[in-house]
């Protein structure tokens, strides 16, 4: 089957809320066009809205439910056209032949007609884009836009921008086995240009990404990858030699083997997460690290199920939220997040902020993180929990980054060589 189909069939499935982008694609991963589709389906995602403007322009009437899978061809196509520097009769042709692969012969005249008329009209099509709303021109859908804009007023704007960008590459230096400059100067004798990160201390932004087999010392345990507003969290969590660590949402493991780095004596740490097989992910960066900790697959809001009373010193909780602040690494989420998603979530955080709460020493601390930039999720979350625990207080993170909220601090998506977004709380027991 053409890419073309493939990126048509798996954007369909998306819209109708089946699965994700990551799990759509896995399959793909050994094929010698995974690149183009991820491309294409990455970039769909990412410019959807004003993408859906334009065929609409282009249509004469909207397409049925059931063709789904032919809108996001086109919409594939268009995109490849405005976006990508593929010749113009080779995404039309390839198109026209994919829509008879999705067994509809009957659209490859639609398909042709269209396609050739976006690019008659396309000067007039980007004058009538221009006109449109913010949220069509910033790509976002309309209540997500407007959720942002309601927590953040005077940066909304720069939020949707950001989100549009693609990912910067960061990695983490493992400490305990190389300094940061040491890395460095062995990245740009590989031929990597490489920055240093300025808020963390551990972290390196590559120029370009490349698969880590082409990293020089990731194999050997020297370098993970990791964006470098979770590489902040160790410090904020502050654990003390001898301390008992738990993370408590831990998977894929990169907080859990930061944790380890950061603080190498440390009496134990347990990495628990309900998700078995991402859960392996975490033995094996252990590994590869040369790190030890114990697992746990389990929820972590059922104490009954992993817990054997003895206390924690401190505890990572990196809670499940609507990925809003990662965007630029996730498009997909724009298609997938629904509006009740995100108080769905902050239910199911307060409830894991009470259940672990239990799990911790007194005079012990707890990091409350996510990656969202709504406060439905962050702050909010914290005053609920606070007004209901009264041997709870927040505790200041004394730290020169982010923006300080009425509890804990926000960082927004950053530019080519910036943070995502991320929420910290750092909450202390009386």
């Amino acid at each position: 089957m053409d890419i073309r189909a493939r990126a048509a069939r798996i954007l369909s499935r998306l819209a109708d809320h089946r699965g994700s982008l990551g799990e759509h694609l896995q399959p793909h991963r050994q094929s010698p066009e995974y690149g183009l589709l991820q491309e294409i389906c990455f970039g769909v995602c990412r410019h959807h809205e004003t993408l859906d403007f334009l065929l609409g322009q282009l249509l004469e009437r909207p397409l049925r439910e059931r063709d789904s899978d032919l809108k996001y061809l086109l919409l594939s196509a268009l995109y490849q056209l405005r976006e990508l520097a593929v010749p113009d009769y080779a995404a039309i042709d390839q198109t026209v032949k994919a829509a008879g692969q999705l067994r509809k012969q009957w659209s490859k005249p639609l398909a042709n007609a269209v396609l050739r008329n976006y690019q008659r009209r396309q000067t007039d099509l980007e004058e009538a884009l221009a006109r449109q709303p913010e949220t069509v021109r910033l790509n976002h859908p309309v209540w997500l836009a407007d959720a942002i804009r309601t927590d953040w007023p005077e940066e909304w704007q720069s939020i949707l921008e950001r989100n549009n960008g693609r990912p910067p590459m960061s990695l983490r230096v493992n400490r305990l086995r190389n300094s940061r400059e040491e890395a460095m100067a062995q990245l740009q004798q590989a031929g990597l240009d490489c920055v240093a990160g300025e808020l963390a201390q551990s972290a390196i932004y590559l120029a370009k990404p490349r698969p880590v087999n082409e990293i020089p010392g990731f194999a050997d345990g020297h370098l993970s990858v990791q964006d470098e507003a979770s590489q902040l969290a160790p410090a904020a969590l502050g654990p003390e030699p001898g301390a008992r660590l738990l993370d408590a949402c831990a998977a894929p493991g990169g907080k859990t083997c930061h944790l380890l780095e950061f603080q190498p004596e440390a009496a134990s740490c347990l990495a628990l997460d309900r998700n078995a097989p991402r859960s392996v992910m975490i033995r094996e960066n252990l590994e590869r690290l040369g790190l030890d900790a114990e697992l746990a697959v389990a929820d972590a809001a059922d104490l009954s199920a992993w817990w054997d009373g003895s206390g924690f010193d401190r505890i990572l909780l990196d809670a499940p939220c609507s990925a809003t602040g990662v965007i630029r690494r996730h498009p997909d989420i724009k298609l997938l997040l629904r509006p009740g998603d995100v108080d769905s979530h902050g239910d199911a955080q307060f409830g894991l902020l009470q259940a672990l709460w239990q799990c911790l020493k007194p005079g012990g601390r707890l990091l409350y993180t996510t990656c969202s930039v709504l406060r439905r999720e962050n702050e909010q979350v914290i005053s609920r929990f606070l007004a209901a625990a009264d041997d709870a207080k927040t505790v200041p993170i004394t730290a020169d980054w982010g923006i300080e909220c009425v509890h804990g601090k926000q960082l927004l998506p950053g530019g080519a060589n910036g943070p995502d977004g991320f929420y910290f709380c750092l909450l202390g027991k009386n």
